[in-house]
């Protein structure tokens, strides 16, 4: 079975910050949630902490690209992007809970 991250190929992108999104799937990847005990420096989250997300929502939730978005927003974007991850890959039965 592929890994969550390999998986986001080729996929929509889930997170859809408003009038940044890309669309498309060309540059979709796995975009992972910062979870205090479960991430740090040089140590990512589980994949099941992740998003699939196109380059520009995966730079604005990381804070790398100048936005009009709070930090809680951007959060708050991201967290909605991975609940929408969650409910895609269990309605494939990728992943069983």
């Amino acid at each position: 079975m592929k890994n969550l991250r390999d998986m986001a190929r080729g996929r929509e992108c889930l997170i859809r910050v408003p009038l940044h999104c890309i669309g498309g799937t060309e540059t979709v990847v796995l975009c992972h949630y910062r979870i205090a005990g479960m991430s740090g420096m040089g140590l990512k989250s589980p994949d099941w902490c992740g998003a699939y997300g196109c380059y520009a929502c995966h730079q604005i939730v990381d804070g790398q690209r100048n936005s009009t978005f709070t930090a809680d927003e951007r959060e708050l974007m991201l967290v909605n992007g991975v609940i929408r991850t969650l409910a895609m890959l269990i309605e494939e039965g990728r992943i069983k809970v």
